[in-house]
């Protein structure tokens, strides 16, 4: 494997992964909106409906669970892009290094 293929492919698993962290994203605000549509029928409908009280509870909850859960999730994410381009940079480093010390030998 040549430094080229390996950064051909490291570019694409950094994009691959920042793709996914984007659609986390969509998920944690499908569920910031469902946690807003709770607190809004708890504001508007507790003295009115208690059954409308309740779903805007659960719905509240399931909400707040929900973005805990794909915030965690993307925070987990982009410290893994992280370690990758730490990786990346650290194998690079490696072989330049190596060949250097390769292509000196050879001029002795």
């Amino acid at each position: 494997m040549t430094i080229q293929e390996m950064e051909k492919g490291y570019k694409q698993e950094i994009i691959y992964q920042k793709h996914m962290l984007r659609n986390l994203g969509y998920w944690f605000q499908l569920w910031t909106i469902i946690s807003g549509v709770g607190i809004v029928l708890i504001y508007f409908f507790h003295h009115q409906s208690l059954w409308l009280s309740i779903f805007g509870t659960i719905l509240f909850v399931l909400g707040s669970l929900g973005m805990l859960i794909f915030g965690y999730t993307g925070w987990k994410g982009q410290q893994n892009i992280h370690k990758i381009i730490v990786d990346f940079d650290k194998k690079i480093d490696y072989f330049q290094k190596k060949s250097c010390s390769i292509s000196s030998s050879k001029h002795k």
